[in-house]
């Protein structure tokens, strides 16, 4: 497998899982205008679990939770709409008070921030002029019209917008030549030279073999292990660094905002003490019927979020499709296998 096909995959990736122990009676969901077309009427759909309680709570006990966090992590699939139209309703009713959070999206690098700057300084409530200035439909995200919701209410709330990640050419470094790649005070901050406990370097190992359908050559599970602790430990940097008084709110794909060894995780090493909480969205799929259906097989204390909303699903395509394509070459390709 090219190293492209892997950084695309690494870059471009959102995640979801699943919930607790026992049988909860469910709250009524909130009608919606669902945008996503599969499974609208699934009873899940539209309902947010509390993961701690395990139990299911309205949006108003959400919000409540959510406002008192210094930190908030939206995570959602990044091809879904109904998520970014939740994200912005959130970041809209978090911000109706006055209260300011920076706004940092995982779609935006650091050294994208002096052009959203400008962009911000030369037409502030215009969230297209961010668009142009990043050049949004070159960068591999969804379409500019999925997100641009979010980045409506940033610029009509006056909110610091924040790129969060890693730039693409220092990912690509980190896969190709490992912790070299960063200056040792970098390595440092972002606790790189510390190994990762056995189960969770396992774990990690294991989402990656899985999220690239077992095509993955073994030799590149642990630099893209690497790279995607990389990025988590930046974005929770970031929003350490860049958290106005009122605290900060990342957008993000699920997979980064998992409390057990994503963001939230990495926050607690950099700013102990201060809360943090961790919203996913996920897809309802119509076997999986109670939040329990939803949890990770490589996370054994349950969903590693604070909360769950679910939503219908989009249709895509099959995403091992590209992968099966691909002609193994060298020593270590991987047999193309008739299934995933």
């Amino acid at each position: 497998m090219s190293l492209r096909l892997c950084l695309a995959f690494l870059l471009v990736c959102g995640c979801a899982s699943s919930p607790s122990t026992h049988r909860a009676t469910p709250a009524e969901p909130r009608t919606e205008s669902w945008r996503s077309p599969l499974h609208q009427d699934h009873p899940l759909a539209g309902r947010i679990w509390d993961v701690k309680q395990g139990r299911y709570v309205e949006e108003p006990a959400l919000l409540a939770e959510l406002s008192q966090a210094r930190f908030v992590l939206l995570g959602e699939q990044h091809d879904n709409p109904d998520h970014h139209r939740l994200q912005a309703e959130l970041v809209r009713a978090l911000t109706a008070s006055g209260r300011s959070p920076v706004l940092a999206f995982e779609m935006l690098d650091v050294e994208q921030q002096s052009a959203v700057d400008e962009a911000r300084a030369r037409s502030p409530g215009n969230p297209d002029a961010i668009a142009q200035a990043v050049a949004w439909e070159q960068s591999g995200w969804p379409d500019w019209s999925l997100y641009r919701p979010i980045f409506a209410v940033g610029t009509e709330r006056g909110l610091r917008i924040v790129g969060a990640n890693l730039p693409r050419a220092q990912v690509k470094e980190l896969v190709t030549r490992g912790l070299d790649a960063l200056a040792p005070e970098t390595r440092a901050r972002l606790g790189l030279e510390t190994p990762l406990p056995e189960d969770v370097a396992r774990a990690m190992h294991a989402e990656m073999h899985e999220s690239h359908c077992g095509h993955l050559p073994e030799s590149m599970l642990e630099p893209m292990v690497l790279a995607q602790r990389a990025r988590d430990a930046q974005m929770a940097d970031r929003l350490r660094t860049t958290a106005s008084e009122d605290g900060a709110i990342l957008i993000t794909g699920a997979g980064h905002a998992r409390t057990d060894r994503g963001v939230p995780a990495q926050l607690v090493r950099l700013a102990p003490g201060l809360p943090v909480r961790s919203l996913a969205f996920f897809e309802v799929a119509p076997e999986a019927r109670e939040p329990r259906d939803y949890v990770p097989s490589d996370s054994p204390g349950g969903l590693p979020y604070d909360y769950v909303w679910f939503t219908p699903a989009v249709e895509r395509e099959d995403p091992c499709a590209v992968f099966r394509k691909q002609k193994p070459s060298g020593p270590n390709a991987p047999e193309k296998s008739p299934g995933k």
